[in-house]
């Protein structure tokens, strides 16, 4: 869940533009990031079992994430 966290900020500090999200999506954020960063890793063969190249998947996941997001919010 602290990974998440962090993983959710730094996405959010790293992404253009007005975020408001609490902390609790900043989490699940976060989260769904690294799944989604996992994705990545898996269909591009690499190997990301955590460390440095897990945490930097993981962001560029939570940034994906976070682009639909924002996509999904702007058209309701």
């Amino acid at each position: 869940m602290i990974i998440g966290f962090i993983v959710g900020l730094l996405a959010r500090a790293i992404k253009p533009g007005a975020n408001s999200m609490g902390w609790i999506l900043t989490i699940i954020l976060g989260i769904v990031g690294a799944f989604v960063g996992g994705l990545i890793a898996s269909g591009l063969g690499i190997h990301a079992d955590g460390g440095f190249g897990g945490l930097v998947l993981s962001v560029i996941g939570a940034i994906i994430v976070l682009f639909i997001y924002e996509f999904i919010a702007k058209r309701t």
